[in-house]
Order: C-alpha cells, then structure tokens, then sequence
C-alpha cells in the first residue's frame, strides 16, 4: 500500500452530517462570536441575513470534528505499507477560508476533505505535510464552506 492509497489523495470523502438547530447556534456564538444575527432571532430578522444563522467559526469547529472523527477511523484501517502506520499529528494551520453561503438553524449542512497532496519535510525527517481542501454543502448541494488545510503526517 502506497502513502496515496492510505491517505486518499484526489478522493473526495464524506465526513458525515450536521443539522444546526436555533438553540445550538445561539450557545456557540454567545460563547465565542456573539454577533446580534447569531444570538437574537428577531435582530436576526432585520439582517443582512433575514433570520438566525450559524457562526462561521461553528461551521468550521464542526468539520474539525467530524473529521477527527473520521481520521480514526483512517487509523484503524490496515497498513500494508513499508514502515510503521502513518500517525496523524497537528496541523500547523490554514489558509483561504471562504463562508460562501450562510447556514441557518435547521439546515443539515455535509462535510468532505479531499486530500490533494503530501510531501517530505527536510526540517523534520519522518515527518510528511498532506494538504487537504475542507468542504462543506448544504441540503441543495450549494457549497457554503471552503478552505485549505495542512496537517503533519508522522511516516517513518
């Protein structure tokens, strides 16, 4: 098994599904982005929006956990690579982070992330970058999340 077999490179892999109710969209944001059109419902209604809608920030915690959630179960599969198994370690960040549509309570809002490429580090050996492109489609098929990620892959 090669490193683009186990990683999936150019696969497109559904991480799951989030239904974002009011209640949960209000509790976020009143944490951590308490914006009148995240929190009030009324205010909500005489936004730029037209009613209560998710965080941006919401939208992207709840692809990092879905795909957590997934990557153990990459870590489960069988490795029948040369070397130890690949062991997912932090990403050092992201880039190009597009809130394309809002999502509002209510919406069942699906995440992906297809893997597009890895390559060896000189600065740490052993250790790889894989980036990903993070997506995310409401119940039209219309794209409201995009961005780019990188995460360090321990191979060897």
């Amino acid at each position: 098994m090669s490193l683009e077999d186990y990683f999936r490179i150019g696969e497109t892999v559904e991480l799951g599904s989030h239904t974002f109710t009011a209640e949960e969209i209000k509790t976020f944001a009143s944490k951590y982005d308490p914006q009148r059109f995240h929190v009030d419902e009324e205010a909500a209604e005489h936004s730029v929006f037209g009613r209560l809608c998710a965080s941006g920030w919401h939208t992207c915690a709840i692809w990092m956990r879905l795909n957590l959630e997934h990557r153990e179960d990459l870590e489960g599969r069988d490795w029948t690579g040369d070397g130890p198994r690949p062991a997912f370690g932090p990403s050092p960040g992201f880039s190009n982070l597009k809130w394309l549509k809002p999502v509002y309570a209510g919406d069942r809002i699906t995440y992906t992330r297809r893997a597009t490429g890895h390559r060896a580090l000189a600065t740490r050996p052993g250790w790889r970058m894989m980036t990903i492109v993070a997506e995310a489609f409401n119940g039209a098929g219309e794209k409201v999340l995009q961005f780019e990620n990188a995460v360090l892959v321990k191979s060897g």
